[in-house]
């Protein structure tokens, strides 16, 4: 069994990732939130707090967080799994520079199902070359804040480093009175209801249309990934670790029977 030092557990997520840890085979061993609700583990006010020893830490807070994570990662040299978004070059500087003392995985969208779908889009790029028209839309609920999406941006900058010679990202295409070039992606945002989150991607080639579609559910399922990736870094040796690299470890090992 794994055992789990969760960072945020009294948020939305934080909380999801508590209810799934026992069917996943984890034990949350203690949890960190300021705003202290009723948990079935130990709840400290500060990851300064802890003393519980753990095989890896979660973290769904926020990106200003991160000084408290070096300096835990400093103190006990737990692994971390941070599934928090919107970090400055700086702060991703920081947790990089702290993976050489403890393994980090770091991921703005923790859905193994969303990483599936930009492998297979970087997969469709290198393939279709410059010939496709590429473009990405993405669905979200109405009280997000950002657009384009991270998750979208992630996809794009994915594809970029597929295609040959320079890409450029376009948001809004209002102003134009010409013929799409051909060197651009094209991100397009929607935002209504409840939507959890879709991403689509189109490659379009002259008289066919490929496509590549995630949709989610519900929140679980970053959940659920959260934990596969805190499954994955356990006993890893210190380094910077992406989703990319869990995908490409369950792919090497032979399915059970």
């Amino acid at each position: 069994m794994t055992d789990l030092i969760l960072n945020g557990a009294c948020g939305r997520m934080g909380r999801a990732v508590a209810e799934a840890a026992a069917s996943a085979g984890v034990r949350v061993v203690a949890g960190v939130d300021p705003f202290e609700k009723p948990c079935d583990f130990p709840l400290y006010r500060s990851l300064d707090d802890v003393t519980e020893c753990a095989d890896v830490l979660v973290d769904f807070t926020v990106h200003t967080s991160t000084p408290d994570l070096l300096r835990f990662a400093e103190r006990t040299g737990t692994p971390m799994v941070v599934a928090t978004t919107g970090h400055t070059p700086e702060e991703l500087d920081a947790l990089h520079r702290v993976s050489a003392q403890c393994a980090v995985l770091h991921s703005g969208n923790m859905s193994l199902g969303v990483h599936l779908l930009i492998s297979l889009c970087r997969q469709a790029a290198a393939v279709l070359g410059g010939k496709a028209d590429v473009e990405i839309i993405e669905k979200h609920h109405n009280q997000k804040l950002d657009a384009p999406s991270g998750t979208a941006l992630m996809i794009a900058h994915a594809i970029r480093e597929a295609l040959p010679g320079e890409t450029d990202l376009v948001y809004d295409r209002t102003d134009r009175r010409c013929a799409r070039p051909k060197a651009e992606i094209g991100i397009s945002s929607v935002r209504g209801g409840n939507i959890v989150g879709e991403h689509e991607v189109l490659f379009c080639c002259g008289d066919e249309v490929v496509s590549v579609k995630h949709t989610a559910i519900g929140r679980a399922l970053f959940a659920q990934g959260a934990l596969r990736a805190a499954e994955f870094l356990k006993g890893k040796q210190s380094g910077f670790y992406t989703m990319e690299d869990l995908l490409r470890e369950a792919l090497q090992t032979p399915a059970k029977a």
